[in-house]
């Protein structure tokens, strides 16, 4: 393949197998916590790092974590205890975060928003090496977190006062799943961009979900899937030129529709062995089925 003959084609695909691993990974228990959204306001948070590291000649993407790591932790007190006026806080937080990174860029020198367009959107040829390198650092942080905290994460998702009875520490444990959604969307900017980096953290976890109903097998598929996706749009986006962020989010969506059309009949099927395995004697009313949640923490 003449794809791989190029350098930065090679950076571009690995990065995106790198943000195919951890969008979904971390976007299973953002999903479960129904802060689906959550991503898309970090990455306006983002923007500030971006237009500071032009400014100050630093890094984009290491000034993009730190300033989005802090953006993430701030919306974690405002949730916590902003309960009046939480959204309005949130709402000039990201709008706040986008404008910050406007002005920022245009008084960088020789800087203008061509220059933010690239981490808005996503390009293939800009990722560089030291990208690569800080792209495999933070990846390897949320592959950590998500998998080798798999178990306290999932139970503080699913309900935070069960989680604080039993002695997990709840508030340590947002704060981390907020870190770790701050890191994945400066992995992902590169690739899919900031405007675009939340679809990529839910539509394959809403995706896998049509088809399972175990957590480690959603977990699995929409892993999966995000690999798929981001390296097929990648490709895709050579060969045809257009962009990639976007090609690769429509990819996603192209997904989810396949899959929800096929999961209709494997639930008709379940449900008709599930009839057909019912006692002859018992009326329908008796059964009672399994939740959803139950089903997920055996999963786990």
């Amino acid at each position: 393949m003449d794809i791989l003959n190029y350098a930065f084609m090679q950076r571009a695909l690995l990065a995106a197998v790198l943000v195919g691993i951890t969008a979904p990974a971390i976007g299973i228990y953002l999903v479960q916590r129904r802060q689906a959204l959550m991503g898309d306001g970090i990455g306006h948070v983002a923007m500030t790092g971006v237009g500071l590291g032009f400014l100050l000649s630093w890094s984009p993407v290491w000034m993009a974590t730190l300033v989005s790591v802090l953006g993430a932790v701030l919306m974690e007190l405002i949730r916590w205890y902003g309960k009046t006026h939480g959204d309005i806080a949130l709402a000039m937080l990201f709008y706040g975060g986008m404008a910050g990174g406007v002005m920022f860029i245009n008084l960088a020198p020789g800087g203008s928003n061509a220059n933010l367009t690239s981490y808005l959107f996503g390009s293939l040829s800009t990722v560089s090496e030291s990208d690569v390198t800080a792209i495999c650092l933070l990846a390897a942080f949320v592959v950590l977190v998500t998998v080798g905290l798999r178990r306290q994460l999932f139970a503080v998702s699913q309900d935070e006062e069960f989680a604080r009875v039993t002695g997990l520490p709840v508030r340590a444990l947002n704060l981390l799943t907020a870190v770790t959604a701050a890191v994945t969307v400066t992995v992902a900017m590169r690739v899919v961009g900031l405007l675009l980096v939340s679809a990529l953290m839910v539509v394959p976890v809403a995706a896998a979900q049509q088809l399972t109903r175990s957590f480690a097998a959603t977990f699995a598929i929409a892993v999966a899937l995000g690999v798929g996706v981001t390296l097929g749009g990648t490709v895709t986006s050579y060969y045809q030129d257009v962009p990639p962020g976007a090609t690769i989010v429509l990819l996603t969506i192209g997904a989810f529709i396949v899959l929800s059309l096929l999961a209709t009949p494997l639930a008709r099927r379940r449900a008709r062995a599930l009839a057909a395995a019912q006692p002859a004697g018992d009326p329908a009313e008796c059964t009672i089925p399994a939740t959803r949640g139950a089903a997920d923490e055996v999963g786990v």
